[in-house]
């Protein structure tokens, strides 16, 4: 995450053994709930699931009855931003998700993680 500072926050956390997209729920919760923790107003999702986007716009139905909960919370939660957008990127294109991905298997005990880092110039 990317504040109109220029501060990055990442944040990860393990989540045991489940399902891919239960995973990307969970990461676009955890980043709604930082954003709205840091005082933001306007917020751009940019996610590696095709499927999560998709939803998230409507132009497809959510069906499993596990994420059904995950998408009506995201969609609570992204009504609360003045803006919010999602858009989707090439999985090449999010290196930091996987990074921070492995991290939180690495560091499963640890629970959430937030570090703070300047952008690099």
């Amino acid at each position: 995450m990317t504040t109109d500072s220029g501060e990055i926050l990442e944040i990860c956390g393990y989540l045991g053994r489940t399902t891919n997209n239960v995973a990307e729920y969970a990461g676009l919760l955890e980043a709604l709930t930082v954003a709205r923790e840091e005082g933001a107003t306007e917020v751009e999702i940019v996610s590696d699931s095709e499927l999560l986007v998709k939803q998230m716009l409507g132009v497809y139905r959510v069906k499993h009855p596990n994420l059904l909960p995950l998408y009506e919370r995201a969609k609570t939660m992204a009504r609360g931003f003045g803006r919010f957008r999602i858009r989707h990127t090439l999985r090449a294109g999010n290196k930091d998700a996987d990074r921070l991905a492995n991290r939180a298997v690495d560091h499963a005990r640890e629970g959430r993680l937030l570090e703070r880092r300047r952008a690099e110039s």
